[in-house]
């Protein structure tokens, strides 16, 4: 079989990777799109690297855009097959997706308006909200755990890695003359011993393993730390400078764990009599999914939930759903907390909060997950004093702070020792993709210091025999 690396190689977005085999069967494991780039970004998600009308199957580790957001544009270009996922996934892409084809119609329109002064034609979205309800209609939902035939002498299992709600790698199966080759695409890993999802759980025993390496040169703070620098900082910006608490936040994932923080703060009365408002109608979605999918929390949570509370729900918490109570929080002048997506800051109604607010000595910025190259949150979070928003120029004012402690990707220690579930000595390559390269040559320096080697990095578009 071979294996093309189509995205995030090199990068963190746009992760794709597409596996042939001996009998010409296309698998395509995740179908993600390029974020954060600007006008490059329009571009790159079009090319694709391959026909759509080819491939014959679709696995998905998990719903974030940057693994799941081109599945719309394949399907309304030709893609006709199955998409394999966990039932959290699935439920997740039907509210992701949809979200994501309207945030490109309405990026569209002020496109269109500069286009329109230098006298060029209008250009399409590269999906809408329909092509992406469309899409939904391909998906098949998984247990973990569950060997399954796809194809003919094609087998899958999905195993949790505990980086979203439903986000799990993907075991291979595949035979070929008689001999059965193992592939493991690990996915996005997540953390150990968080506050909501379970562990990363083991995976069988591979040949090949495609693995991520975002955080493959940090180590994270210990996530308990997060919880008292909350504390900390929403006293500090709320009470004693009178200001607001802006968070940007991914909608999916760490806006559930800031929520459960904050109710967690709000019952040990750690928490200032202050308005927590939720501002993402995404985040509120899939806030109600998360209470679907308690096979993916850890067994206190899950405790919680059938003997207390809501853990999601608490005094002072508001659901913030339309754009007119939206824009009311911009003129407020009330000492107040915002989440709200996206937590690159690139979209979303986090921008026009920005905009309203970061001029503003008593604001604080408070980021609590990667931010990629290029995108709005990288600059504010690297000290750029000037920013641009919708056009607009704006002095940073604000208070900068983070909490790596909430990152849903492990950090190098953690990825490897997700890994060590594995015998060493039977795995015939890893490949590392989704990391910047300075940090993917760390990383495999890690990994060989813990006895793992034949380590690859490839490049874009490189093409592998295994």
């Amino acid at each position: 079989m071979k294996v093309d690396f189509l995205g995030a190689v090199g990068e963190v977005t746009g992760s794709k990777f597409l596996i042939t085999t001996q009998s010409n069967k296309k698998i395509l494991l995740d179908c993600g799109m390029y974020q954060g780039k600007g006008l490059e970004t329009d571009a790159m998600n079009k090319d694709l690297g391959f026909d759509p009308d080819d491939i014959d199957v679709l696995i998905l580790s998990h719903a974030h855009i940057d693994h799941s957001g081109l599945i719309p544009y394949i399907c309304k270009h030709g893609f006709k097959g199955k998409i394999y996922c966990t039932h959290a996934t699935r439920d997740l892409c039907s509210i992701m997706l949809p979200d994501s084809g309207k945030i490109q119609e309405n990026d569209i329109v002020d496109f269109n308006k500069k286009r329109a002064k230098s006298d060029l034609p209008a250009v399409e979205p590269i999906y809408t909200a329909r092509d992406a309800f469309a899409s939904l209609k391909y998906f098949i939902s998984l247990p973990n755990n569950l060997k399954i035939n796809i194809e003919d002498g094609i087998q899958v299992s999905f195993s949790d890695t505990g980086h979203i709600l439903g986000g799990s790698a993907i075991t291979l199966y595949i035979n070929e003359d008689g001999t059965e080759k193992t592939l493991c695409y690990t996915g996005d890993i997540g953390r150990y011993n968080k506050y909501l999802l379970k562990d990363p759980d083991v995976f069988p025993q591979v040949d090949y393993i495609i693995t991520e390496s975002t955080y493959g040169n940090r180590k994270h703070e210990k996530i308990n730390i997060a919880e008292e620098k909350l504390a900390q900082i929403v006293q500090e910006t709320c009470v004693k400078n009178l200001g607001k608490l802006l968070i940007p936040s991914f909608a999916i994932g760490r806006c559930q764990e800031i929520i459960y923080i904050l109710n967690k703060l709000k019952k040990n009365k750690r928490l200032p009599d202050v308005p927590i408002f939720v501002d993402s109608p995404l985040a509120v979605s899939a806030t109600d999914i998360y209470r679907l999918h308690t096979e993916c929390f850890k067994e206190d949570i899950i405790d919680i939930i059938h003997t207390q509370q809501d853990p999601f729900g608490f005094d002072n918490l508001f659901y913030v759903r339309t754009k007119e109570d939206s824009k009311r929080l911009n003129t407020t002048t009330r000492p107040c907390v915002i989440v709200s997506a996206s937590g690159m800051m690139e979209a979303g109604r986090i921008k026009h909060h920005l905009a309203n607010n970061i001029e503003n000595k008593k604001t604080t910025v408070l980021v609590v997950g990667y931010c990629a190259p290029r995108t709005l949150g990288h600059k504010i979070v690297n000290g750029e004093k000037e920013i641009s928003i919708y056009g607009n120029k704006y002095y940073v004012n604000a208070q900068i702070k983070e909490i790596d402690a909430l990152s849903g990707h492990g950090d190098y220690t953690e990825m490897t020792q997700y890994l060590s579930c594995q015998d060493k000595s039977k795995i015939k390559k890893i490949f590392l993709v989704h990391g910047e390269k300075p940090v993917q040559l760390d990383y495999k320096s890690h990994l060989e210091a813990e006895g793992f080697s034949n380590i690859e990095i490839p490049s874009f578009r490189d093409s592998v025999e295994l």
